[in-house]
C-alpha cells in the first residue's frame, strides 16, 4: 500500500468508535439480545461486523445467530434498548479531543466530511446531539453506496461531495475496514484505533498511529496546508 504524505488540503472522518463512542454500547445490545434468543455472541464474533456496511454486517450477525428470523428478532431488540439509551442519557458521546480537533481543523479552513457507514439520518442525527454536525460540509452514508467499507466508494463519495480528489484528503477512521476504505481510495491515513488494532499492513501504509484524536491536535500544522484545495 502506497503511504500518502502531507500536506492535504481536506479531512475525511469515519463516525461510529471513531467521532463518538458508540461501538461499546452497541456491541452491548447485540451480545444481550443474542441471550435472549438462546445464543453467545462472543466479543470476536461481533468484532468481525465493526466498521463493515450494514448488508455485510447483517450477513455475519444472521450467520451467528442463526438465520434471518433471529436476526430480525434481536434487531428489533437492539433498537429499542438503543432508542431507550438514547432517552435515559447520552448514549454516544463524543471521543477525546474530536470536538477540539473539528474547531481547529474548521479555523484553519480545512474542509471536513464524514465517511460512515451508518445511515445518513442517523449521522446527522448522533453527530447535532454532540454539537459537531456544523463542522462538516458533506456527509456520506453507507445506504447511499451499493458496496460499503472495506471498499473505498464511500470515501471517494465523500471527497466528491467536497469537491476534492481523494490524493488531497487525510482520512481519520477507527477500524481495519475503514482504514482499507481509505487507503484504497487514495487517502492519507491515520487510525485511532478504538475496538480493534490495525493489521500490520495498514499500520505501516498510515501517516500515524495514534492513541486518541487529542494526540492529533498539534500536528495540524503538518499535516494540513489551509486554503490550498479552494
Amino acid at each position: 500500500m502506497q503511504t500518502l504524505r502531507p500536506p492535504f488540503t481536506a479531512a475525511i472522518f469515519d463516525m461510529d468508535g471513531l467521532l463518538i463512542d458508540s461501538e461499546r454500547a452497541t456491541m452491548r445490545a447485540w451480545t444481550e439480545a443474542a441471550l435472549t434468543l438462546g445464543v453467545v455472541l462472543r466479543e470476536p464474533d461481533y468484532l468481525q461486523v465493526v466498521g463493515k456496511a450494514a448488508q455485510d454486517s447483517d450477513a455475519i450477525l444472521q450467520m451467528h445467530l442463526g438465520g434471518v428470523v433471529p436476526f430480525e428478532q434481536a434487531l428489533l431488540a437492539v433498537r429499542a434498548a438503543l432508542e431507550e439509551g438514547e432517552g435515559r442519557e447520552l448514549l454516544f458521546p463524543l471521543k477525546p479531543g474530536a470536538a477540539s480537533l473539528l474547531a481547529q481543523l474548521q479555523a484553519a479552513g480545512i474542509p471536513c466530511a464524514v465517511a460512515s457507514s451508518s445511515r445518513t439520518d442517523e449521522i446527522a442525527q448522533r453527530l447535532a446531539r454532540v454539537g459537531v454536525l456544523q463542522h462538516f460540509a458533506a456527509v456520506a452514508g453507507g445506504n447511499e453506496v451499493l458496496r460499503g467499507k472495506p471498499d473505498p466508494a464511500l470515501y471517494a463519495l465523500a471527497a466528491a461531495r467536497l469537491g476534492v480528489e481523494p490524493a488531497q484528503c487525510l482520512a481519520f477512521e477507527d477500524s481495519h475496514n475503514g482504514g482499507c476504505a481509505a487507503l484504497a481510495a487514495g487517502m492519507g491515513l491515520v487510525v485511532v484505533p478504538d475496538l480493534l488494532q490495525p493489521a500490520p499492513e495498514v499500520a505501516q501504509a498510515c501517516v500515524a498511529v495514534l492513541g486518541s484524536l487529542e494526540e492529533a491536535l498539534p500536528l495540524v500544522p503538518r499535516w494540513f496546508a489551509p486554503g490550498a484545495s479552494s
